[in-house]
Order: C-alpha cells, then sequence, then structure tokens
C-alpha cells in the first residue's frame, strides 16, 4: 500500500462536496424513497422481499455523484430542476443496479458494498438478480412518467433521454463495459481496451448524466455535446482515480474489499501505467473539464459552472 499522502490538485475549487450539495443529495434521497415506495405500486405482501432488496441497494448509501451531475448540468443550462429530477433518481437506479449486479459471484463477486453486506449476501443472489433487473425497468418508468417538462425542455428532449437511457443500460453502455472488464480478467491488455472498458463501464452513466441535464433544460447540440464531452472526462477520471483507491485505501474507507483488483488481475490504469502517471492522467482529465466548463458559446444568460467546477475537484481529490 502506498504511504505518501499526495497533495490535493491546488487548481481545482476546494469547497466541501457535502456542505455545497447536502440539499441536493437530501432531495435527490426524498424523491428515491418516494419513488422506491412499495405503497405506490402493490398493496399485497408477495414481492416484500423484492422491494425490500431495491430499497437495500439504493437507499441506504452513496454520494449520489451522478445525479448531482445531472442537477447541476440541468441548472447551468437555465434549466428547471424539476425537469431532471426524476431521471436524476432513474439514475441512482441504475447506479444501484449496475453494483448489485456486479458484486454478484458469477461477476466481481464482493459480499461488501457501501459498507454493509452486498445485496446478494443480505437477500440470496436470485433475489439481487432480480432486484436489479425491476430497477431498470422502473427507472425507465420513472423518466417517461414523473418528467414535467418546463422551461425549453419539449418532448422531443424527453424522447431524447429517454433513448439515450436506452443506449446506456444496453450494450451500449455499462452491460458492454462489464462484459469486457470480466473478458480481460487475468488477460493481457493493451491502452484502447483500458479505455474502452472505462469508456463504456463507467464512462457512460456520467455522460448520460450530464447530457440529460442539458437536454431536460431545453440546450441546442453544441451545448449538449460539450457537456457529452464533459461527461466522457470526468467518467475516466473518476475510474482511473478508484483503481487508485483500490490500491492506496483499506476496506473499511472503501466500503468494499480492497486490493481486489489486483487479486483479480484487472485491467486498469496503474497495472498498465503505474500509479503516478495515473495520477497524472487524472490532473489532466481535470483541467480538460475546467476548460470545458470556462467555454460561454450557446449557454444562457447566467451561466454559471462554480459548482460544477467544486465536482470536477471533488472526483479528481478523492485520492486525498
Amino acid at each position: 500500500m502506498n504511504t505518501q499522502t499526495p497533495q490535493p490538485m491546488t487548481h481545482l475549487p476546494t469547497q466541501s462536496y457535502e456542505s455545497l450539495f447536502s440539499a441536493s443529495i437530501e432531495q435527490i434521497n426524498q424523491a428515491l424513497e418516494r419513488a422506491l415506495d412499495k405503497r405506490a405500486y402493490d398493496t399485497s405482501s408477495q414481492a416484500n422481499g423484492l422491494w425490500e432488496a431495491m430499497r437495500y441497494g439504493t437507499l441506504d448509501g452513496g454520494k449520489r455523484i451522478r445525479s448531482i451531475l445531472a442537477l447541476e448540468a440541468c441548472k447551468a443550462c437555465g434549466g428547471d430542476i424539476e425537469s431532471i429530477l426524476p431521471t436524476a433518481c432513474a439514475i441512482e437506479m441504475v447506479h444501484a443496479q449496475s453494483l448489485i449486479h456486479d458484486d454478484l459471484p458469477c461477476m466481481d463477486n464482493d459480499d461488501m458494498r457501501r459498507g454493509k453486506p452486498s445485496v446478494h449476501k443480505a437477500f440470496g443472489e436470485s433475489t439481487a438478480v432480480l432486484a436489479g433487473d425491476a430497477l431498470i425497468a422502473l427507472a425507465f418508468g420513472l423518466i417517461a412518467k414523473e418528467t414535467q417538462l418546463r422551461g425549453k425542455a419539449t418532448p422531443q428532449h424527453l424522447l431524447s433521454v429517454i433513448g439515450d437511457f436506452s443506449d446506456v443500460t444496453s450494450v451500449q453502455g455499462l452491460v458492454n463495459g462489464q462484459f469486457v472488464d470480466i473478458l480481460y480478467e487475468g488477460q493481457p491488455f493493451t491502452p484502447d481496451i483500458l479505455e474502452y472498458i472505462h469508456t463504456f463501464k463507467t464512462g457512460a452513466l456520467f455522460r448520460f448524466s450530464l447530457r440529460a441535464g442539458a437536454k431536460l433544460a431545453g440546450a441546442d447540440a453544441i451545448v449538449v455535446d460539450r457537456f457529452t464531452q464533459l461527461g466522457e472526462k470526468l467518467g475516466l477520471a473518476f475510474q482511473i482515480v478508484d483503481d487508485l483507491l483500490d490500491i492506496d485505501s483499506t476496506t473499511e474507507t472503501l466500503g468494499k474489499t480492497a486490493g481486489k483488483d489486483q487479486l483479480q488481475e484487472k485491467a486498469t490504469y496503474p497495472a498498465f501505467f503505474g500509479v503516478e502517471a495515473s495520477r497524472q492522467q487524472v490532473e489532466q482529465l481535470s483541467q480538460d473539464a475546467l476548460a470545458l466548463l470556462e467555454e460561454t458559446a450557446g449557454m444562457p444568460p447566467g451561466y454559471d459552472s462554480t459548482n460544477l467546477k467544486t465536482l470536477v475537484a471533488f472526483i479528481a481529490n478523492r485520492l486525498h
């Protein structure tokens, strides 16, 4: 384990993520609680165990980084939070699903998640699989049924977001990334394979979060493309930091088993490039993300990227 404590990236904002976004996190958590209230869907007792597993995997823990990115992108583009909130909840449901399935013995096989037993350890493997399946389907319904279009957002923007959501939850997103990640366990890999895995497994949901926020604010194609690029930078930076934390941190700090990447011979940035070069890559990606946020062409009057810059800092400085 690396015993040296690297210095934070001083060019980034330093305000605490938890303090700045506490109200938004609470808003998302309350909306998720409502969306996962079994009584809103079914009054029978037959599916209680399934609902408990879905809630356990989604509600208890998590920093809500992806959904906060969606909210802040929407706000920065002049949108209304009510337009993006159902999609933000859907993002968290799919993220939870990806973790539930990722932890299964047939996948990455981890008994801990967010400092507690993984869903398959708490509820059994079959229930964990079904809970993940149900979360994906519920997430689509939430976007389609609950989105309130306000301001410049139109039904076409909503349809486009639903189409993007289909991509991110299928072979053009998370599923593809997970498949290739497992495929290359213990196998030789190239930088292209490494980038491919991270682009799909982690980057897809980051890209979607920022694209959806921009689209449901009614942003034009140029602005949506800029936020898509921002998602690509942040998604890759986030995963490289995760790779580094697996080396440098502890199981207690991570809330999941530390050191597993090396044990499973995963394709990671530190494994190929080394720790220091991987840190430098995070630094470069952070600078690229900030440069994208400095661009104001096409942005509405009052565009303020301060909070998004703080999110860039938080993602990069999780190493410290």
